[in-house]
């Protein structure tokens, strides 16, 4: 379960290029954390090209992205290669990362329950604390959301 003000949960997972990526290794930095369903789909690759686009700005705001999902890091890797990404890209294919974050799970698409990733994005704060929690987001516009959310967090 995430809550606002609690740590994040710790994660160990790897990248597109096989690096392990630690959450404990990144403490002292601003963390934006979104949980995707699959690559190269439509409404994940509107999501990571926005990010994308937005890059520089989360850089001058001292914030580093990662997208997670449960893709292989080969498909991250045709995935980033594909759109020109300038984002790191998170594999969790046993989804237990996506678990602890609120990330997977029951969701009703269309009417219909099923099970898998929630699209939902985390904002972690240089202590390693969440700071803002999207349950549920929209691909269009969110990378502009979380933009403008972590200028006011950073106030």
């Amino acid at each position: 379960m995430i809550e606002v003000g609690k740590k994040a949960p710790a994660f160990t997972l790897n990248d597109q290029d096989g690096n392990q990526v630690k959450l404990g290794d990144l403490k002292g930095q601003w963390i934006v954390l979104y949980f995707y369903p699959k690559d190269d789909t439509p409404g994940c690759t509107i999501q990571a090209c926005e990010f994308t686009s937005s890059v520089k700005d989360f850089q001058k705001l001292d914030a580093t992205v990662y997208g997670c999902s449960p893709d292989s890091s080969e498909s991250h890797q045709n995935f980033i290669a594909k759109h020109k990404l300038k984002i790191n890209l998170l594999s969790d294919p046993s989804t237990k990362t996506m678990e602890k974050y609120s990330a997977f799970g029951e969701k009703n698409m269309y009417g219909k329950i099923t099970v898998g990733v929630i699209r939902s994005t985390v904002i972690i704060d240089p202590a390693g604390k969440v700071a803002h929690h999207w349950k549920r987001v929209k691909s269009k516009g969110h990378a502009e959301l979380v933009a403008k959310k972590l200028t006011e967090l950073k106030g």
